[in-house]
């Protein structure tokens, strides 16, 4: 027990360190080649954002089941995509209101809430099964990619508009760092993600033996947990910088992401099947906490924005969820 314990905080610890040396190397060589600052932050910086979530999506499909367990497949990555997406607004969201109330009043962020309404309803489209197919999977990644491509001509767009969640983005780049040293970190953090990625694998599968759990349960808990940390990292610092609208487009971007590579990667490999309580209690949840935000960042009668009662609520929300999925259901 102890053992799969230390590999999960060592996991955890190492992806989220790896994650950021990956993105900041990848961010560098991309503007040293003339990507403009704009593209940088929309496309590499959103996806090594969520590098924990994806290679741990990988690494999980990958893995060789046992003998005596021929129909294993990726419950950490399916767990870890719709938990993910559960820490992401109950938590880190929460956390963040707490620490102080947001207020949002980016077009950017409003258009692309019904983006991650698309990808829910598709997701539970695939589940109604209880399996998705590698068919299902390539769908989610060609969504993806298409939404990849319209967040740049959107943003684009708003950068001439002066979006203020686009202009703080842009600012929040890092300085240039030379090719060689960003190479160097580069390769330092995949091989890093990859390594740290079997343990964290490794360490939920032995908890979940132990607790005598299913894996997609150890996927939606802990490692959802530990995958969401660089988003809540980023959101706090955010928000406390004032800039409202990167703190809670971290969590929008991700877990569109979330749903459309995270979900899909494990699909397109693998083509796993569905846990019942996937559709009876997790997604259901999602879905509330989706609508949850999108009511409050619309903010009908004004700029939208996430007040400290409605933080202790989404974090009163995330620790019941815990509780009931982990040691009731």
């Amino acid at each position: 027990m102890l053992e799969h314990i230390a590999y999960i905080v060592i996991g955890i610890t190492l992806l989220m360190w790896s994650a950021d040396r990956f993105t900041d190397g990848a961010a560098a060589i991309a503007r040293n080649l003339g990507v403009s600052r704009l593209i940088v932050g929309l496309t590499i910086v959103a996806i090594g954002s969520s590098a924990p979530e994806i290679f741990v999506s990988i690494l999980d499909s990958l893995k060789t089941c046992a003998p005596d367990k021929p129909d294993c497949g990726p419950e950490v990555a399916i767990g870890n995509a719709l938990g993910s997406n559960i820490t992401n607004i109950a938590l880190v969201l929460g956390i963040t209101a707490l620490v102080r109330p947001l207020m949002i009043h980016s077009g950017l962020l409003k258009r692309e809430i019904p983006i991650l309404f698309l990808s829910s309803a598709a997701a539970f489209v695939f589940f109604w099964d209880y399996k998705l197919s590698h068919t299902e999977g390539f769908i989610l990644l060609t969504g993806l990619v298409l939404y990849f491509i319209w967040l740049v001509r959107v943003g684009i767009q708003s950068r001439k508009n002066h979006d203020p969640m686009v202009d703080e983005m842009i600012e929040e780049l890092p300085e240039g760092m030379p090719t060689g040293k960003a190479t160097f970190w580069v390769i330092v953090g995949l091989v890093l993600l990859v390594g740290s990625s079997k343990l964290l694998i490794e360490g939920a599968s032995g908890i979940a033996l132990a607790f005598g759990v299913s894996e997609t349960v150890i996927g939606l808990t802990i490692v959802a947990l530990g995958t969401s940390l660089p988003e809540l990292g980023a959101s706090v610092a955010s928000v406390l910088k004032n800039e409202h609208e990167i703190a809670i487009g971290n969590v929008i971007g991700s877990n569109i992401f979330n749903l459309l590579g995270v979900l899909g990667i494990p699909a397109a490999i693998a083509a796993p099947t569905i846990e019942k309580n996937i559709l009876n209690i997790d997604y259901p949840l999602m879905l509330g906490l989706i609508i949850a935000m999108a009511v409050m960042a619309y903010g009908f009668r004004g700029p939208g924005k996430i007040n400290r009662i409605e933080g202790t609520i989404l974090v009163a929300v995330f620790l019941g969820y815990y509780i009931v999925r982990f040691f009731v259901l």
